[in-house]
């Protein structure tokens, strides 16, 4: 499978499930109002912190399989991991929907601070978002399987018409049988459920053929040899999560609900820098772990370098726009020039945290192709232990926006002090150049456009005006990222060379 032909794929299915969710949203609020958007916004933290019981298994099947496309793991021993891991995955989300289901009540009581919403339509609200979460969490399983299988363009297809289905067929149910939370996670529940069927088929469909009489039963001894790489997985996963959502449960708590709906609306627009670039990661990990199982550590580095800088053409770009564009796109969209005055800060640090996320997560990529992530534990347990505190103090003083700050300063920190001790130790020699020619490089022209452009450039005030703005903003500062990369000039010079 053409690892391009992946990414193209990945990044066409993410840009259609970023735009639809954003776009949709207006019209969320309109029928349900803004509370019922601040309980989606929790479901979406909700589904986040239920990766703590992953365990580091999901990753693990992907690694394996991709290792199987490279020789390295039999399709007996890869049928029995994956008959081990849902076992696994069916108990533990059981359990995990359960003890949602039952502490519901005290989540809709103690938790939420509503004000319009009954606490009867929140308590079901949270025990519909549980039976989601599980079928969802499930499902992963299956992802990572197809992902490792470099199923990405299924995928994508996938992706687009779940997102389809999730975001834009609700709404004809607001319109015509309901209004409530209740009816927008029921909906939800139903559209998860024949999702995780289809991965669930698929993935079976591409599993290796066995002779026939060959038992797969339920075996562990697949799983135990590859727990101690899982559980570091796990670990990891679970500072992951502590560092991406701490600051989201904080605010759950601490703010009413309406308040929480615009720190989610913001939220949502910043994390369209980490929504792209991510479907780079989905095709890039299973290419690495190929490459490190073939021994071939030239083509290892080179695909990573290459993706560094797609990366930054990518992610840096968008950041840099939504900063451009904060207040404008959120009076545009809300039509509350109050609010979106408020919001604009909060979208900015998360916008720019994210792109300085996207880069440093490489170093993590470098260490999961190589069989290796201790130290990428002990760099996120460094992080998380700083960055809890710091959102803590920052949100009880200065709200999200305290929140905002503390999210950026500390991503790029880890960015600038400690990506470099995870180079040094599995590419020596590399850091260097990764930095200047990877990133910075790419980084500077678009910055300093977008520097420009604050001071001399006005925004309409019609809403199409405003989104096509931005739109365009977006996309010069990419054309300017992408002839900064040596990669893109190298590959036009190429193309050039053979006309």
């Amino acid at each position: 499978m053409s690892f391009r032909r992946n990414v193209i794929a990945s990044y066409a299915s993410q840009i259609y499930v970023t735009v639809i969710g954003i776009v949709i949203v207006p019209l969320y609020i309109r029928y349900m109002g803004v509370e019922a958007y601040g309980l989606v916004g929790f479901y979406a933290m909700l589904q986040a912190w239920f990766q703590l019981l992953d365990m580091g298994l999901s990753p693990t099947m992907a690694r394996e399989t991709a290792r199987h496309a490279g020789g390295a793991v039999d399709g007996l021993t890869l049928r029995r991991l994956l008959r081990a891991l849902e076992a696994f995955f069916l108990a533990i989300a059981a359990v995990g929907v359960l003890a949602l289901v039952l502490g519901a009540d005290w989540v809709a009581s103690r938790w939420l601070n509503a004000q319009q919403l009954s606490t009867e339509q929140v308590r079901v609200a949270i025990q519909l978002m549980a039976g989601i979460v599980g079928l969802r969490w499930m499902a992963a399983l299956y992802r990572s399987a197809l992902g490792g299988f470099e199923q990405q363009v299924w995928l994508g297809a996938l992706n687009a018409s779940s997102a389809t289905a999730r975001f834009v067929l609700v709404i004809p149910v607001l319109m015509f049988v309901g209004t409530t939370p209740a009816h927008f996670f029921g909906h939800q529940l139903l559209v998860a459920l024949v999702e995780t069927a289809l991965l669930a088929r698929r993935t079976y469909r591409l599993l290796p053929p066995l002779p026939v009489g060959t038992p797969v039963g339920l075996h562990w001894h697949p799983l135990r040899e590859r727990l101690h790489f899982s559980l570091s997985l796990a670990f990891t996963s679970a500072v992951w999560v502590g560092v991406t959502q701490s600051d989201k449960l904080l605010l759950s708590k601490l703010l009413p609900l309406s308040e929480y709906a615009h720190f989610s609306l913001a939220v949502l627009f910043a994390s369209a820098v980490s929504i792209l670039s991510g479907p780079l990661s989905s095709a890039l990990l299973p290419r690495l772990s190929r490459l490190q199982a073939q021994g071939d550590e030239a083509g290892l580095l080179t695909l990573y370098r290459q993706a560094t800088q797609g990366t930054a053409i990518v992610a840096l770009p968008v950041a840099l726009a939504l900063c451009f564009g904060a207040e404008p796109l959120l009076r545009a969209w809300t039509g509350d020039a109050a609010l979106a005055q408020q919001t604009a800060t909060i979208l900015r640090l998360y916008a720019a945290g994210n792109a300085a996320l996207a880069i440093a997560a490489f170093a993590y990529y470098l260490q999961f192709a190589k069989g290796d992530v201790r130290l990428h534990l002990v760099g996120n347990l460094i992080f998380l232990t700083v960055l809890v505190p710091a959102i803590w103090l920052a949100t009880l003083h200065y709200g999200a926006q305290g929140a905002g700050w503390a999210w950026l300063t500390i991503n790029v920190v880890y960015l600038l002090l400690w990506v470099p001790l995870v180079h040094r130790r599995f590419a020596p020699g590399l850091h260097g150049s990764w930095l200047l020619r990877d990133v910075l490089l790419i980084a500077l022209p678009p910055a300093v456009l977008t520097w420009l452009a604050e001071r001399w450039v006005p925004w309409p005030h019609n809403p199409v005006a405003v989104g096509a703005m931005l739109a365009a903003a977006a996309m010069l500062l990419a054309l300017l990222a992408m002839l900064a990369s040596p990669h893109v000039r190298g590959f036009v010079k190429r193309q050039l060379q053979a006309a």
